[in-house]
């Protein structure tokens, strides 16, 4: 069988996608697989490095604002639309995918676009609840739309091609113990360990946030600091600048990283997780049972995020904190306290993992193979 996965922009869109083709390998080992992502994006790096071929597309998103700058940016984002869809075209041709899936990014438009055409069967995941621009104009296109939440069936114009499926985690989240993961990294301080991270692109302000937090624990020590700035190397030289202009300029608690690539033992091994709201990490978080601090972005279609976060909420599994809410002396010592209360911190713990969907990656390798297989 052949597979054609479509993702791109961000780790939240690309990884669970690896994940079902992880899964499909292990089903079908002489199976043939393709990635198409966009040029120059982390996909090119993120997908190769699981062992998957990955061809680019040129193509950009839709700004939503009607400046005249934007106006600009749009005309030519349409045009590049149009020109990768030829592109996608030729490429599904070429491969002759038994079925083609998206999981997020604007490069699903062209590529889910072009295989509709051509009678080849298409899926889509939106693991968010409120259904991404993307989603909503892939609709008529998509044979199935699977989705992460049963509230989400509501936001769509053809709730019979809507299945929920849970939003699907590599196996690594679900394989590994707290404690077996600590071991792992080399863990053997005292302290609890916190994780922090603002997506693959990092985040300016939260990482200023995040420079006052490290400066504040440099001096307290209340726990061990690991934390990723995303935007790849110049994102650590921006920290490292930020701390300096805090007075750090030896770290003793913490390290910085420009991107996490064993996110399942680090998130397994955490005590604490400071991040957004994503639904991807979300569901990371829940598979591994880790307790989190969620600090949504507002920057977000229909305040998605937050209601993302509000569910974790509710359960007893994290603590959030809005943007508008936000100082580093209050998220530093929410951390500070709750990374410190092994009683607080394993109800926590207990209350994520029974929010996990393991079954995700299972439910949607199955609705696929059953599309597939018509």
């Amino acid at each position: 069988m052949r597979f054609m996965f479509t993702c791109g922009g961000t780790a939240g869109h690309i990884y669970p996608a690896i994940a079902v083709a992880d899964r499909l390998r292990e089903k079908f080992p002489d199976a043939e697989f393709l990635f198409v992502g966009v040029a120059g994006n982390m996909e090119t790096e993120l997908v190769p490095r699981e062992g998957y071929p990955i061809e680019t597309l040129v193509v950009s998103g839709l700004r939503r604002s009607f400046t005249p700058s934007n106006i600009i940016y749009n005309v030519r984002s349409l045009y590049r639309t149009e020109r990768a869809t030829a592109r996608a075209k030729k490429l599904v041709k070429d491969f002759k995918p038994d079925v083609v899936l998206g999981t997020g990014g604007y490069v699903c438009y062209p590529v889910v676009r072009a295989a509709h055409a051509l009678g080849v069967p298409t899926l889509i995941h939106e693991s968010n609840a409120f259904p991404g621009l993307t989603t909503k104009m892939l609709e008529k296109y998509a044979d199935r739309i699977m989705v992460g939440f049963e509230e989400s069936r509501g936001y769509y114009k053809q709730p019979e091609k809507i299945t929920v499926t849970g939003t699907p985690v590599r196996r690594g989240f679900m394989s590994i113990s707290h404690a077996e993961a600590k071991r792992k990294i080399g863990y053997t301080d005292d302290r609890p360990l916190v994780l922090s991270f603002w997506g693959s692109l990092g985040a300016s302000r939260m990482n200023e946030y995040t420079a006052e937090i490290i400066a504040m624990n440099e001096k307290e020590g209340a726990f061990r600091h690991i934390h990723a700035t995303g935007g790849g190397e110049a994102g650590v030289e921006r920290m490292t600048g930020l701390l300096a202009r805090e007075g750090v300029t030896e770290l003793k608690y913490t390290e910085v990283r420009p991107f996490i690539y064993d996110m399942p033992v680090l998130m397994a091994a955490a005590d604490m997780v400071m991040c957004r709201s994503g639904a991807s990490t979300i569901a990371e978080l829940t598979a591994t049972g880790t307790p989190t601090v969620q600090i949504p972005s507002k920057n977000v279609t229909n305040n998605h995020q937050e209601k993302n976060a509000r569910v974790l909420e509710k359960q007893g599994g994290a603590v959030v904190i809005t943007e508008d809410e936000c100082s580093a002396e209050k998220i530093y010592s929410v951390l500070r306290d709750c990374a410190n209360d092994s009683a607080k911190l394993g109800k926590m713990a207990r209350a994520m993992l029974e929010m996990g969907r393991p079954e995700a990656v299972e439910n949607i390798t199955e609705t696929l193979l059953g599309l597939a297989g018509k």
